[in-house]
């Protein structure tokens, strides 16, 4: 009889036998002493006389100490069961005794005793697969990854070697919400680096390695071993995938991805991947240039032309925009329903998702034309979009067009339309109004109105920031201040809050090592991010080193044409002697942004005309 079924029956029986016995001590007076009718032998059938008898090999004292536990368990004493059911598991060697032990732990919250029969369950069964998988996944638990790694190599040695890659890539997701990530890189570090010089398990093991250093922050040891895998497996794009995740704090793992490009120009998955990631890391020119590569390969895809008609937005080219949306409404539009099957199935909302595209791409088609000026044009195409009412996006950019038409208070009458309901509700329409009076000049509304919000909620560090911002903006230098340390004591990784903090005082020409320092930190946190960036090739020009300053403005600009990069790019350049470049630069920002103040002023002071 195998081991499993034997000691259900075991079980089973010792109880049936303890109500056999009860019943005997205790007889029932309505009892029927009297035996069974003889005809009830005869009943049986034949094949129940002539079945082999199976002896288990349970002896007595087996069958008590399974008895006792189960009773002692029955009656509410988890902790003598585990004692008596851990000693038999020992004791006969059975797994589903085992198993019943780790249950019995699990059950009570009791994680060490887990370990405990878990460790006996290895130790009395060593080829045991279940064994150390229930072993390693209850120190994961428990957070003691130091004692995982000696486990962990008695497993891979009893796993064929097809089998240890998978194993080992695993790992991480033991750990996914580990809140010590230092602790796990150096438990496992060691057994990796092993494992990492073996050839079956070399690739899984130096993703691991990195996975783990990257979790730590340690981003360079992270980088080390991606560039590891990427030159012994060129064929493999995981390394690749890993080298953009670890981009935006080693901004030098880019080059791992444009050589890759570079050398095999039609590998879209990874292109496309970069130029996400672009886009996430605020550098939209880079960006775009990868979506136009990608319309080029895939003219098809519908998505590509969206991402690039909105990088198109960000870069205030309306009109590159418009193409790339109309060729993307191109794709999403189908024929209207004509049979009765078809408008059945859109009235049913089975198109949601169609219509969800129809109304991303007008919304953006409608910003590219108010960017241009054509007010008409952008509110029909508002007034298309089928939504749902209090849809914030359309609101936000049907008071956009009030104010551009100087209806400002019109344009704030529609958000204050919008659902407050909750506070969340409330939060978005006040960041929006804000956002809107910011636009148009009105600092003091904009400032009073986040100030209200911030009576409310007094910790929210988003709300205190754009008040900064107004109080920068009005001259307050000092309050500003205050606001934007008080963000970082809020969130000590908010790094707008640094940059902003820094910029101002690197514009202002005070504290100048203290700004370097702050923008230093905020390039800590976004290593690459164009505006800070432009924030350190400020503060060291104020500094007086204008080569790195030209380098870093360079930098900035080429990742994200902004007109106050420009501003600041252009005046780098003046100073350096490069004139005729730097009106280039002023003339293509005046271009697109001819409004923009940083803008002007440089232009004004170098007195150079648009």
């Amino acid at each position: 009889m195998p081991a499993l079924v034997r000691h259900r029956w075991w079980l089973s029986a010792a109880l049936a036998l303890s109500c056999a016995a009860h019943a005997q001590i205790s007889p029932s007076p309505q009892s029927d002493p009297s035996p069974a009718p003889a005809a009830a032998a005869t009943d049986a059938p034949a094949s129940a006389a002539s079945a082999p008898v199976v002896n288990s090999d349970l002896d007595a004292p087996m069958f008590y100490q399974l008895l006792i536990g189960e009773m002692e368990l029955q009656g509410g004493e988890p902790g003598v069961a585990f004692q008596v059911l851990l000693d038999a598991a020992r004791r006969s060697g059975d797994e589903e005794l085992f198993r019943r032990v780790v249950q019995i732990a699990l059950q009570s919250r009791a994680g060490d005793q887990a370990v405990i029969a878990a460790r006996a369950w290895r130790e009395a069964i060593p080829t045991s697969v279940e064994a150390h998988r229930t072993q390693i996944q209850l120190l994961a638990l428990l957070n003691r990854p130091a004692e995982i790694p000696p486990v962990l190599r008695s497993l891979l040695a009893m796993t064929p070697a097809d089998g240890r890659g998978p194993l080992i890539a695993a790992l991480p997701a033991l750990f996914q919400r580990n809140p010590e990530p230092v602790r796990i890189q150096e438990a496992f570090e060691p057994m990796l680096r092993e494992t990492a010089a073996r050839p079956e398990t070399r690739f899984a093991s130096l993703l691991v390695l990195a996975e783990f250093a990257k979790k730590a922050d340690r981003y360079e040891t992270a980088l080390i071993h991606v560039r590891a895998a990427a030159k012994d497996f060129p064929d493999r794009e995981e390394p690749l995938l890993m080298a953009l995740e670890l981009l935006p704090r080693r901004p030098e793992a880019e080059a791992l991805i444009t050589a890759e490009l570079q050398a095999k120009p039609d590998k879209q998955s990874l292109r496309l991947a970069y130029a996400r990631a672009l886009a996430r890391a605020q550098r939209p020119g880079d960006a775009a240039r990868e979506f136009r590569t990608l319309t080029q390969q895939s003219p098809d895809e519908p998505g590509h032309w969206l991402a690039l008609g909105s990088l198109e937005l960000d870069l205030q080219h309306p009109d590159a925009a418009e193409d790339a949306l109309q060729r993307y409404m191109k794709l999403v539009d189908k024929p209207d329903v004509s049979s009765l099957a078809e408008r059945a199935i859109a009235a049913a909302g089975l198109d949601k998702a169609d219509r969800e595209a129809k109304q991303q791409g007008q919304l953006l088609l409608a910003q590219a034309a108010e960017m241009r000026g054509d007010f008409k044009t952008a509110e029909k195409r508002l007034a298309a979009i089928e939504a749902a009412p209090g849809n914030l996006d359309i609101a936000y950019r049907r008071a956009s067009l009030l104010a551009r038409q100087g209806k400002l208070e019109e344009g704030r009458k529609l958000l204050h339309q919008l659902p407050a309901d909750r506070e969340q509700d409330r939060r978005a329409r006040t960041l929006a109004e804000s956002q809107l009076l910011r636009d148009n000049k009105q600092w003091q509304a904009a400032y009073d109105l986040l100030g209200t919000a911030i009576k409310d909620a007094p910790e929210d560090a988003d709300l205190l920031y754009e008040q900064s911002m107004m109080a920068e903006k009005l001259g307050r230098a000092q309050e500003m201040e205050a606001l934007l340390q008080k963000v970082i004591q809020l969130k000590p990784q908010h790094y707008h809050a640094y940059n902003a903090l820094g910029y101002s005082l690197a514009d202002r020409n005070e504290r100048l090592q203290e700004a370097r320092d702050l923008i230093s930190k905020a390039l800590s946190f976004a290593p690459g991010e164009p505006f800070i960036v432009d924030s350190m090739g400020w503060v060291e020009f104020r500094l007086g080193r204008l080569g790195e300053a030209e380098r870093l403005l360079r930098q900035a600009y080429g990742s994200r044409p902004d007109a106050e990069i420009a501003a600041h790019l252009g005046e780098v350049l003046w100073a350096a002697g490069q004139q005729d470049e730097a009106r280039r630069v002023f003339a293509d920002a005046a271009r697109r942004d001819p409004r923009n103040e940083a803008l002007q002023s440089a232009m004004q002071r170098l007195q150079v005309r648009p």
